[in-house]
């Protein structure tokens, strides 16, 4: 099918990827509001629940390196839409789950289908947006992940209230099988570096890959700002559902609602300003988007640290808020900044490899950290505790700013491989 590639079609794709990557949210968050029907039905320990939070990023980590190298040699519509039909078909089959074991193995392989996603998502929004509106698409994209977070983890728990939490994963994944059959038929496939004209260059073996990696020191800075905030990010998503549920004596509803919704929605309008300043600053610097991010983790420590502490609802709320906005600047150039200093052929490989640090060393530690530290003293300062962890984001990102950036984006440009000259 010719490429309609026309500004509205462009954004017509973010607006597809948009309602794929809602599902792949709803669909993962879901399980973190019925803990405490699992808790009660199988009679699980906060380990084995931190375990199933960690499952899913495992292995989902584990993958990612393939799935972005895959990605790179493939079409990223069959990578995209084969496995929104994998996840959901997963998230369909948990219902058989009869106890810990079960889950735990549904959560891995749905961590398997979902792994494919990002890159191959991240590299056709790449070719159908250039260096000026790249973040902004991205950023867009990215309150998907949001929405479907409110969606999932408020759905999830309002299913379970009252009829039990194996229905919610069929109503998730039945969305899930129909959305993909639609999407079908209009999503097209682009070349790759279509930005940069109608030359296609070859995918790069992982050798070559590595040894960019090594020579470009931004994206292992990058990789660990990563880390650090996908383990913060989890931590929210996998434990103030609980969190809310034990020390505010919420319903289900009601605590899976309020761990997502306030977080989401500020990170829903700070995702799109941080895509904007980004896109503005980055005319002007190639710092511009990392310095955005580091805003954006710097920003959010004290409320992260905030929201374990404090005994008033109303102060939980402001700290989820603030922290939410400052989530969605940093979160709205994850790849964006990443694709300033990795060429067209290579940024599946790269959105995969750091999927998996950022999610193996991140967001596969932080459910059991968490659990771990709140079996021993209590959940709320665990939650506290996760606060240091952005501090550590704010190093890895200044140092890039510092030392890195400038020369690896000018590079990249002399090489005549940027997506705008």
């Amino acid at each position: 099918m010719r490429v309609p590639m026309t500004p509205r079609y462009k954004w017509a794709v973010v607006a597809m990827l948009w309602a794929i990557c809602f599902c792949n949210y709803a669909d993962r968050q879901a399980i973190f509001s019925v803990f405490p029907l699992l808790e009660r039905e199988m009679h699980l320990t906060p380990i084995q629940l931190g375990l199933l939070g960690s499952a899913f990023a495992w292995v989902y980590g584990l993958a990612a390196p393939l799935a972005g190298m895959v990605v790179d040699r493939i079409r990223r519509k069959t990578a995209i839409l084969g496995g929104l039909h994998a996840w959901s078909a997963i998230c369909i089959a948990t219902v058989f789950a009869r106890n810990f074991q079960h889950l735990f193995l549904f959560r891995a392989a749905e961590g398997l289908g979902e792994t494919f996603y990002y890159p191959a998502s991240m590299s056709l929004i790449s070719d159908y947006h250039g260096r000026d509106t790249r973040s902004r698409a991205m950023g867009l994209h990215q309150t998907s992940v949001y929405v479907g977070t409110i969606g999932g983890g408020f759905f999830a728990g309002l299913i379970g209230q009252y009829y039990g939490w194996r229905l919610s994963f069929v109503v998730f994944g039945t969305a899930g099988v129909v959305l993909g059959l639609i999407l079908h038929r209009f999503l097209v496939e682009p070349p790759r570096g279509l930005e940069q004209g109608p030359a296609v260059v070859a995918p790069l073996p992982l050798g070559d890959f590595l040894r960019l990696v090594a020579r470009t020191p931004t994206v292992l800075c990058l990789m660990g700002a990563f880390m650090c905030a996908n383990f913060v990010a989890v931590v929210l998503l996998s434990w103030m559902p609980k969190f809310l549920f034990d020390k505010f004596h919420m319903g289900l509803a009601m605590s899976g609602l309020t761990a997502t919704l306030f977080v989401q929605l500020a990170s829903l309008a700070g995702a799109p300003i941080g895509g904007w300043l980004a896109d503005t600053w980055r005319r002007r610097s190639p710092r511009g988007r990392l310095a955005v991010q580091l805003v954006g983790v710097l920003g959010g420590a004290p409320f992260v640290a905030l929201c374990g502490v404090t005994t008033s609802v109303g102060t939980l709320i402001l700290a989820l808020t603030l922290w939410g906005f400052f989530k969605g600047l940093y979160d709205a150039n994850i790849f964006a900044s990443v694709f300033d200093v990795v060429a067209p052929e290579a940024r599946g490989t790269a959105a995969g490899f750091m999927n998996a640090i950022g999610w193996l060393a991140g967001g596969g530690s932080a459910p059991i950290v968490i659990g771990f530290i709140a079996s021993r003293s209590n959940l709320g300062t665990a939650i506290a505790l996760a606060s240091s962890v952005y501090l550590a984001a704010a190093v890895f990102l200044a140092c890039g700013i510092l030392f890195f950036v400038t020369h690896d984006a000018g590079r990249l440009a002399e090489a005549g491989a940027t997506v705008q000259p």
